[in-house]
């Protein structure tokens, strides 16, 4: 027996990657060993989080970091900061902000269902750009002058979705920002791997940074890292932290908050729904120095390959099934197995079944209209392989 069958559960076969819905990835085993650890001691959370900045700092290249409830609370608590600043007035107000700057940029093409994120904390999004591409209607792509043209003085801050193919180009963005004085927010959630866009993001100009600490990091998956100038950070604290405790005894960190450029601190902020334990927050930083030192590359990366390559051929003898291998050993990415299925309704009908099988199945779906399963190995060991291969064949030959 085990936790999950106390509950009355059984665990899943999860080839669905990082996705929250299945659980997330396995942690890293000192992940794991680090927050029991922590589970057994107390420290304030304000100068944990001020270690924590130090960390991330380090190894982002930010003037300071933040760990937050995943990277969805970051933007809230980006867009909080950019909305507030230092004014407790404005921190006490949030998310009502009528009647001064409010306004988020945002390109058309990079909505999604995340930037409700940005306007939990009250921001009002601004679209520009067109759809071209996608309606097929044209070649063209969100352009930098049309951001720069939609700046006015009700805007506070410009947000950014970051991936491989994101357009304007980061830099372009950040520059016409700079000389706009304007915050620029990026949404990194699940662009680690690699390791180097830790810090591309804040190299090419990015004011705030959100990552997820429980995709490719491999921490709690209910931790995030938000990096980027000194200033919004110390307003992402004043609007996360428990500040129910009297003026005179408080005694922050001096790298995460300046208690000098303060007249007095809020009461709780829009951020205090959005806690982190400590146990979370030690974890986290320690699958981020594993990260950071390559254990992902040396160790990571070639057993997740060899297990999408025992899938792959697991599956090879089925009639009218195909697989690809994306990603090398070589590589500085997790790789993918797709399987493709003879019809996107195949396709659709496989996954049903693989979610309706015991021990269920999750692959990742983003290429169902495609008729492929998406297979990743995060979450994979040699005996949840040998399983996922079972499962696989009876789904697609029933």
């Amino acid at each position: 027996m085990g936790v999950y069958a106390d509950l009355g559960l059984t665990p899943v076969i999860n080839a669905a990657v990082t996705s929250t819905r299945v659980g997330g990835p396995l942690m890293h085993p000192a992940a794991v060993a680090a927050m029991a650890e922590a589970a057994r001691s107390c420290v304030p959370l304000d100068q944990l989080e001020g270690a924590a900045s130090a960390v991330i700092s380090e190894v982002t290249g930010a003037e300071a970091g933040y760990v937050t409830a995943g990277a969805a609370a970051g933007l809230t608590l980006g867009a909080a900061a950019c909305l507030a600043g230092l004014d407790l007035a404005k921190m006490e107000r949030l998310p009502d902000t009528e009647g001064w700057p409010n306004e988020i940029i945002v390109c058309r093409e990079q909505r999604n269902g995340y930037d409700h994120a940005l306007r939990a904390a009250g921001a009002r999004l601004v679209e520009v750009g067109m759809n071209e591409r996608v309606a097929g209607a044209g070649v063209r792509r969100t352009e930098t002058w049309e951001i720069e043209a939609a700046i006015t003085d009700r805007t506070v801050a410009v947000a950014y979705a970051a991936s491989p193919e994101s357009q304007p180009p980061l830099e372009e963005v950040a520059a016409a920002c700079r000389r706009h004085h304007v915050p620029l927010i990026v949404d990194a959630a699940a662009q680690l791997p690699p390791a180097s866009n830790l810090r591309r993001f804040v190299d090419a100009g990015a004011d705030l940074v959100a990552f997820s600490g429980g995709k490719g990091l491999r921490g709690p998956q209910s931790t995030g890292i938000l990096a980027g100038r000194r200033a919004l950070i110390m307003s992402v604290a004043l609007q996360h932290l428990d500040l129910d405790e009297h003026w005179s005894t408080w005694n922050p960190p001096a790298n995460l908050i300046d208690r000098d450029r303060l007249p007095g601190f809020p009461r709780h902020g829009i951020g205090r729904g959005f806690k982190v334990a400590r146990e979370e927050i030690v974890a986290l930083l320690v699958a981020l120095r594993w990260f950071v030192a390559g254990d992902y590359q040396r160790a990571d990366i070639p057993r997740y390959h060899e297990h999408l390559c025992r899938v792959a051929a697991g599956l090879a003898d089925l009639e009218g099934v195909q697989t690809l291998l994306r990603g090398s050993l070589d590589e500085d990415r997790f790789p993918t197995l797709e399987v493709q299925v003879a019809s996107r309704q195949s396709a659709f009908e496989v996954t049903r079944r693989l979610k309706m099988s015991n021990p269920a199945v999750y692959v990742n779906e983003s290429g169902l209209y495609d008729g492929v399963l998406v297979l990743h190995a995060l979450s994979l060991d040699d005996s949840t392989t040998d399983t996922l291969i079972k499962q696989l064949r009876a789904a697609l030959t029933d």
